[in-house]
């Protein structure tokens, strides 16, 4: 029910974003980006981790943005995410690196300097996974990954300017899967194992089309 009504809400927001008048000269944008992210893992049985002491990891992608409407628009991503969690207890770190594409509303307000709001879908692909300090009694959650391909949201909020130079913009971005890490069925241990994380992001945009 819970995922269910955060798609209805993507999709209300998507509708009532294309619902505004049209740019006369559609805006189309391509660039890199990269940031530092903190991340932790939802475990259901629960493994002791603290928000003071998240994973910190990197990442790094390219971003295409298309806006054809006043204040909204389309934005597609291809990122590298060094995902996992911290175990505090025995400071056991699992590494998990994504491959990700999020399908994003962008909603902008301002013309040359511009706040807005990112959210949307994204699909992810598991592509290589590592530990640091394995402790040698063995858990469930020091068990290779059961599940390579990941779903979930992202939102984000920044800000960004257009200048003769190209396009400077910052953004903190929060994810949030809904697929498990590991294996959920009646007779696994884990009912749920899904990733999350907060990103501090800087993206580099050149503006190929529409006016400046």
């Amino acid at each position: 029910m819970k995922r269910a009504g955060i798609v209805i809400l993507l999709f209300g927001i998507s509708l009532a974003a294309m619902a505004q008048p049209r740019l006369e000269t559609p805006e189309m944008y391509v660039g890199v980006q990269g940031g530092v992210m903190a991340s932790m893992m939802q475990f259901t049985p629960s493994v002791k981790q603290s928000a003071l002491s998240p994973f910190l990891g990197g990442n790094a992608g390219f971003v295409f943005r298309y806006a054809g409407h006043k204040y909204c628009g389309l934005q597609v991503e291809l990122n590298w995410m060094q995902r996992g969690w911290h175990e505090t207890e025995t400071d056991y770190y699992r590494e998990l690196d994504y491959l990700e594409i999020p399908f994003l509303a962008h909603i902008y307000f301002g013309k040359r300097y511009r706040g807005y709001l990112n959210l949307g879908p994204q699909i992810g692909f598991l592509i290589h996974e590592s530990n640091k300090n394995l402790p040698s009694e063995s858990q469930p959650q020091y068990m290779p990954a059961d599940k390579q391909f990941d779903w979930g949201v992202a939102g984000g909020l920044g800000f960004y300017a257009r200048t003769v130079a190209g396009v400077w913009q910052l953004e903190a971005r929060f994810n949030y899967s809904f697929g498990s890490v590991f294996s959920n069925r009646k007779a696994d241990y884990f009912d749920y194992s899904n990733p999350m994380n907060l990103s501090l992001n800087f993206a580099y945009m050149w503006q190929i089309k529409g006016e400046k």
